[in-house]
């Protein structure tokens, strides 16, 4: 690959930038953001290792573009930086008591789950994760229409929420809805083309789909 002389000094700012806070082992905000442009894969995987440290939504939304990679690792370091973002709502409490209903939710104490996750809820309305991780309580529990309630309301709040997409398309493939079922599996791919499952996923629903059409001629 042949760099312009544009491309040239790009990449030596991006390289000085990296440099100079090499000692302190941190890029700021701002540098984080023009290493996701970087030509070199290394400046783009800082890049976005930093976000997914201090990134916000809005930056969230900026690294959904670097989920169409070629490269499989930079594709995990995203998925991974996209979460870590999601996870934090801007309150130290309020990610306190987060952080406690997922060890409440890992550990199957799902009555709990419930009840911290809503007390997120209250607190923090417009904190989607908050919402997302009830649904995913309520579908462990097997309340399939509580759950489809709280993506709806994750996805009001974060429409690049691959998660919930493809939690609503579970729970619509549970519910028998198939052509709902693989509209949310399709959006989530157009999210994350790489989510593991749904590409799967949707060639099984069309089948299925096509299979029932054939059935009902």
């Amino acid at each position: 690959m042949f760099l312009t002389r544009s491309s040239c000094v790009f990449v030596l700012a991006i390289v000085s930038a990296l440099s100079i806070t090499a000692a302190e082992e941190r890029l700021s905000h701002e540098q984080a953001l023009t290493a996701l442009e970087a030509p070199v894969q290394a400046m783009r995987i800082a890049g976005i290792e930093r976000l997914g440290e201090i990134g916000t939504m809005a930056d969230a939304d900026k690294l959904v573009a670097q989920l169409a990679d070629a490269d499989d690792d930079l594709r995990e370091q995203v998925t991974s930086a996209m979460w870590q973002i999601w996870s934090r709502s801007g309150d130290p409490e309020v990610d306190v008591m987060y952080r406690r209903g997922v060890e409440q939710m890992k550990a199957s104490q799902l009555s709990e789950a419930v009840a911290t996750f809503s007390e997120v809820i209250r607190r923090k309305p417009a904190f989607a994760e908050g919402w997302n991780k009830r649904a995913t309580v309520y579908f462990m529990m097997g309340k399939s229409d509580l759950s489809l309630k709280d993506c709806v309301e994750a996805l009001k709040l974060n429409h690049n929420h691959f998660g919930a997409l493809s939690g609503a398309a579970q729970i619509y493939v549970n519910l028998g809805r198939l052509e709902r079922a693989l509209e949310y599996y399709e959006r989530a791919l157009m999210v994350h083309p790489g989510l593991p499952g749904a590409a799967e996923a949707v060639r099984m629903l069309e089948q299925q789909i096509q299979e029932r059409q054939r059935q009902m001629i």
